[in-house]
């Protein structure tokens, strides 16, 4: 399913993209989609994405699970008692 994507371009890229689908008789859709394929796939090649090196942050902490435990319970706990009163 397409879905429509809407961006400002600078007017010259605009320009260019149509004197490319005109060229090679491609709709400028299809300019796009295989301009953004192939930049993705070298970007791919040179790069391995990892998750957690992208995530560490979130993991990598000084406190203890127990103690971040231990605050997100107390927070819960403040929050329910303050809303039943």
């Amino acid at each position: 399913m397409d879905k429509i994507f809407s961006t400002r371009i600078d007017e010259a890229v605009h320009k260019r993209i149509g004197l490319l689908a005109q060229k090679l008789n491609i709709p400028k859709k299809a300019i796009i989609e295989r301009a953004i394929m192939q930049y993705s796939d070298n970007i791919n090649m040179t790069t391995e994405i990892d998750p957690l090196k992208q995530t560490l942050g979130a993991w990598d902490r000084e406190e203890s699970p127990e103690t971040t435990i231990k605050k997100a319970r107390q927070s819960f706990q403040s929050s329910m008692n303050r809303h039943q009163k």
